[in-house]
């Protein structure tokens, strides 16, 4: 299996954060699980807010809760005030109401995405500890729980800060897709009754053994799924490909146009010369040829981060990987 860093996002025991654990109570797992549950079927996205405190390097989350569903028809919802009443409620009861940052369902590992970076940015920059939990129900309903937090790595936020997205910035800050985001490692407390309770559960549990849950002949339409989440980041990388070699060859196109306007200028000063008039005035070059506008650079940076989660996610192997997104991301480096 390949190591966390190739995988889109940076697991290091030294974490640059200042949150270098994640302690969250079993309940708080519980209510996620049942949001998703409830109001997530299918491939619908589900979110909410964690609730808790910091205690040195370790933040304990305590309590969530989700954001409500609402349709067009609720125009005059304020996410906003409504975050507001439910903690200033949580309060009253004398129960932690501090922000602490979101959680969010994926859908086969798909969460890697523009809407996902600035809201975590936009958590980060107000409250620096927070981060954002990754909850996957697909691979937890095959028995294994999988639930991940992450945070904006120090050299994302000066970018996203700057908003300076050009080759130039995200080449000068060393920002590629493998150090977008770091990922915090995650302790589950439980009470010891409910531990105990948990005991219990496993063993009345029908939870298929683990060579079953490696097996690829399931009836499911899990690997089919995954594969087409697969095709459709490629498709997104070709296409994305396709319009960086236009942006070249226009950039190509327009370099010619401009020496070539140059050397008839140079040729004409010459003619002019020789017959004793006045060369031509000088004129702004850069504005008579606009340099094209390149494509998004960070659209592509996450591109490439979602394809390497994707593949990591279903164990491919570290250099198919390497090599895949070396072959259709065009600003990773070799």
């Amino acid at each position: 299996m390949a190591s966390r860093k190739e995988s889109g996002v940076s697991s290091s025991n030294t974490l640059d954060s200042p949150v270098k654990q994640i302690q969250i109570e079993g309940l708080v797992v519980l209510k996620i699980i049942k949001h998703y549950q409830e109001e997530g079927q299918g491939s619908e996205v589900v979110q909410g807010v964690l609730l808790g405190l910091v205690v040195e390097d370790r933040l304990e989350i305590t309590n969530c809760f989700p954001f409500p569903q609402h349709t067009e028809e609720d125009a005059d919802f304020d996410e906003v005030q409504y975050q507001m009443e439910m903690m200033r409620s949580l309060r009253h009861v004398n129960i932690d109401h501090l922000h602490v940052g979101w959680y969010q369902s994926t859908f086969y590992g798909s969460f890697v995405s523009r809407a996902l970076l600035d809201s975590q940015f936009s958590y980060q920059h107000a409250i620096e500890e927070s981060v954002v939990l990754i909850y996957d129900p697909i691979k937890t309903a095959q028995g294994s729980l999988s639930l991940k937090a992450y945070r904006l790595t120090p050299k994302l936020m000066e970018i996203c800060k700057e908003k300076d997205f050009s080759a130039e910035g995200l080449k000068k800050a060393a920002v590629g897709y493998e150090n977008m985001f770091e990922e915090v490692p995650i302790v589950i407390k439980n009470s010891h009754l409910i531990s105990v309770l948990l005991w219990e559960l496993e063993e009345k549990s029908t939870v298929p053994s683990k060579h079953e849950l490696l097996s690829l002949s399931s009836s499911s339409s899990h690997l089919e799924k995954s594969l087409q989440m697969l095709m459709d980041r490629v498709d997104d990388m070709s296409q994305d490909i396709v319009k960086f070699n236009t942006f070249s060859r226009n950039t190509s196109k327009q370099q010619q146009q401009k020496h070539q306007y140059i050397q008839r200028r140079q040729q004409e000063n010459t003619q002019r010369q020789s017959r004793g008039e006045p060369p031509l005035p000088e004129e702004d070059i850069s504005k008579m040829f606009k340099p094209p506008q390149p494509p998004p650079r960070m659209d592509t940076l996450l591109i490439a981060g979602g394809l390497s989660v994707v593949l990591d996610k279903h164990l491919i192997q570290c250099d198919f990987r390497t090599l895949l997104i070396r072959r259709y991301c065009w600003f990773v480096p070799e």
